[in-house]
């Protein structure tokens, strides 16, 4: 294994630690444990500034065209790819949740490729853009949040303001 693969490997194993510890704040929060919850997030931060300095060495931030372009490609392989296959197999084991998972970020990946093609399309006219996600299935709107997600039907209320 080489210094590179070292980098992927790392990169991958803190993303996925930083993910993993904000939904276990999450749920320490639901449960009334403040306290767990708070640490958890603070390990998540930390998760994400090693992630952030290996995909770094890897040479894995370019300009922000080149990282729009890299999206673009990112989310068309999952939703051409990626989500297809997988949606296929678990209907073949008839795993209801995962397909249903798995089909919500598939069509939700699709709607994040066109938001990147269009922001890379007008980049540099910093139009400022209010943008939405819908908590249920990540779907991710322009403008305002819609009455009912076009995705998962859940109501606007499920619909979180992006930072």
């Amino acid at each position: 294994m080489s210094t590179a693969d070292d980098l992927k490997e790392a990169f991958a194993g803190e993303s996925q630690a930083n993910r993993k510890y904000l939904a276990f704040a999450k749920k320490a929060d639901e449960e009334g444990n403040a306290q767990v919850a708070r640490l958890f997030r603070a390990a998540a931060d930390a998760e994400t500034v090693h992630a952030h300095a290996h995909l770094k060495v890897m040479g894995g931030i370019a300009d922000t065209a080149g990282n729009l372009n890299e999206a673009i490609e990112g989310e068309t392989e999952e939703f051409r790819s990626m989500y297809p296959a997988m949606i296929e197999e678990a209907k073949k084991e008839g795993n209801k949740a995962a397909e249903e998972s798995f089909s919500n970020a598939n069509a939700v990946e699709e709607i994040h490729a066109g938001l990147y093609q269009k922001a890379l399309d007008e980049l540099g006219k910093n139009e400022e853009v209010e943008y939405y996600i819908c908590q249920y299935c990540g779907n991710t709107v322009e403008g305002e949040a819609p009455e009912r997600c076009p995705i998962c039907g859940r109501p606007k209320s499920k619909f979180k303001k992006a930072d």
